[in-house]
């Protein structure tokens, strides 16, 4: 697979590229110039397919910075990083209902599911949260991911006794919040922005909701 990616971008690198290495003395373009050359390449290497679209790779104001930090080996301007938060934070839908928590038993297939987004799956078909490829959220759990921190005990440990009261209200808004789109609270974060990006809708997110703050939910017991 990974042979046939490389012979496919190959093919789409202009000839002079290729010249220029073997010659070692061709003008080398500016950094700007390689910059839309490799976009250009990249964009020649992929197709839309199905549901998996060719969009996904333009990236967003807060994307192409924080790969350029990344690149550069720095950490974010803090005026730019407080720019994309505040931006980010617009975005975020918050329940129109104003209902906040769900069914946490949905929750957790959604939770514990990787599928949606590619081009195998059909267009309308609910998708998963992917959430246990980052993180641990049930003590029972042998194999999860440590890119995010534990979820286990997630709302037990923010003292939401009763995710319905009024002195639960800031932590629930601010998961629903970062769920939502995480950048909006930290600029450059690796979570996907889950409800931003369509990857799930308000119900959906609802349930997630209900599994990391639920007190019956296995997350809290």
């Amino acid at each position: 697979m990974r042979k046939l990616f490389l012979q496919r971008v190959l093919s789409t690198v202009p000839t002079w590229v290729f010249a220029a290495a073997l010659s070692g003395c061709a003008v080398v373009p500016s950094g700007p110039e390689l910059d839309r050359l490799t976009a250009d390449i990249v964009k020649a290497s992929f197709r839309s397919e199905a549901t998996a679209k060719v969009e996904r790779l333009v990236q967003d104001e807060a994307n192409r910075a924080c790969s350029a930090a990344d690149v550069a080996g720095k950490p974010l301007d803090d005026n730019l990083a407080a720019a994309i938060r505040a931006a980010n934070l617009k975005t975020i839908r918050w329940p129109s209902d104003a209902r906040y928590i769900g069914d946490w038993k949905e929750g957790e297939k959604i939770a514990q599911s990787g599928r949606g987004l590619t081009w195998t799956d059909p267009a309308g078909q609910p998708g998963g949260g992917n959430c246990y490829n980052c993180h641990q959220i049930d003590k029972k759990e042998i194999s999860y991911g440590t890119l995010g921190p534990s979820l286990y005990n997630y709302g037990k440990n923010r003292g939401v006794a009763d995710p319905y009261s009024e002195a639960s209200r800031p932590v629930v808004q601010y998961t629903w919040g970062k769920i939502w789109n995480s950048r909006a609270y930290s600029a450059c974060s690796h979570m996907p922005r889950i409800g931003h990006a369509g990857i799930l809708n308000e119900a959906e997110l609802r349930h997630v909701m209900g599994l990391l703050l639920d007190p019956t939910s296995p997350v809290n017991r």
